[in-house]
């Protein structure tokens, strides 16, 4: 049967009235009393140290990653100029004249690799150096007299962003000649 308000309300204040028994708190050696909040302390320091160094990593991490992303947000924007830079390499090396023409297109060609150099591109060098997967492609072998994986000429030209290559650069390597075979006796 469900009990109305007036009966709860004299349950509660008999409750009220009634002394509540607080427990007894236990008999510690007074040397364990006084080591003891030592310890939560020093535990409690040790945790707040960790913490805090976790977060002095995390913002580290957090630095290094938004200076990658923006050293990198312009990847996009240079790989369409590269096709650009080789016409113009190329138009500058087709021209027979070195008129002034000619000199105020090399002057513009200047600036533009200035520009792109302080925005971190470099052209990766090769001739004359071994062949290396990570910024070479190779796209002709020659049989040569220089040593084999010797890059002995370059077709296109490759740039790196920083640290990232963002074309490879387009390769001719030297291979070993083939000695000719002689056949004993003449045969």
């Amino acid at each position: 049967m469900p009990r109305t308000r007036k009966e709860e309300k004299a349950e509660t204040q008999k409750e009220q009235q009634q002394p509540q028994e607080k427990p007894e708190p236990k008999q510690e050696k007074p040397e364990q009393k006084k080591e003891q909040p030592k310890d939560e302390r020093q535990e409690l320091i040790d945790t707040l140290q960790r913490l805090q160094a976790e977060f002095e990593n995390y913002k580290k991490r957090i630095d290094r990653d938004y200076d990658s992303m923006i050293k990198c947000s312009n990847e996009d924007l240079i790989k369409h100029l590269l096709p650009i830079i080789d016409n113009f390499e190329l138009a500058l090396k087709s021209c027979r004249e070195k008129d002034d023409f000619y000199r105020g297109m090399e002057l513009i060609y200047s600036q533009l690799m200035d520009t792109l150099h302080s925005q971190g591109i470099k052209h990766i060098e090769c001739i004359g150096k071994k062949f290396d997967p990570y910024y070479h492609e190779v796209l002709l072998a020659e049989e040569n007299e220089k040593e084999a994986n010797t890059i002995i000429d370059e077709l296109q030209k490759g740039y790196m962003l920083y640290n990232k290559v963002i074309r490879h650069s387009k390769v001719k390597i030297a291979k070993k000649k083939k000695e000719e075979v002689k056949s004993p006796a003449g045969n």
